[in-house]
């Protein structure tokens, strides 16, 4: 499925860390920001989430919240929220069910072998569950600040 601006974002409830779950439906009225990663504790991984964790305050100002999504298991998870004391959701998509559903499961190369995972992709959701901003192939450097202007934009 490919998705696009203007397009209401799916619908999904997946496990998360803390034993919990998350609805993305159960936030209409406010601000998302999904973001969706490879692999928790790797050195990109960690500095996109450290990144989001450092503006989390500024992100809440502007009336959003920050979902996280990787095919990690909640244990995973839990360690990884632990070990850089992440204030915002993550969650579990094993299956990945949600990334198909969002265009993130793609096919990729490294080293000339050729395999499956999640291209790093966020996602900015307005208050009625409509997409306002998709930032494919994240190039970390930068991206933080730039998901916020449009975040404070909307």
């Amino acid at each position: 499925m490919t998705l696009k601006v203007g397009d209401t974002a799916p619908d999904f409830t997946l496990p998360t860390d803390g034993g919990g779950s998350v609805t993305l439906s159960r936030f209409r009225g406010k601000k998302v920001v999904l973001y969706f990663y490879p692999k928790d504790d790797t050195t990109g991984c960690t500095k996109q989430a450290c990144a989001f964790r450092d503006s989390d305050s500024d992100f809440a100002n502007f009336g959003a919240v920050i979902i996280g999504v990787s095919k990690d298991s909640v244990a995973s998870h839990d360690k990884f929220k632990k070990k850089y004391s992440l204030p915002f959701i993550l969650a579990s998509d094993e299956k990945s069910d949600v990334c198909e559903r969002y265009g993130v499961w793609v096919q990729k190369s490294m080293y000339g072998r050729k395999y499956m995972g999640i291209e790093r992709t966020t996602f900015l959701i307005d208050e009625k569950g409509v997409i306002r901003q998709i930032w494919p192939k994240v190039s970390i450097t930068g991206h933080i600040e730039e998901v916020l202007t449009a975040t404070r934009a909307i």
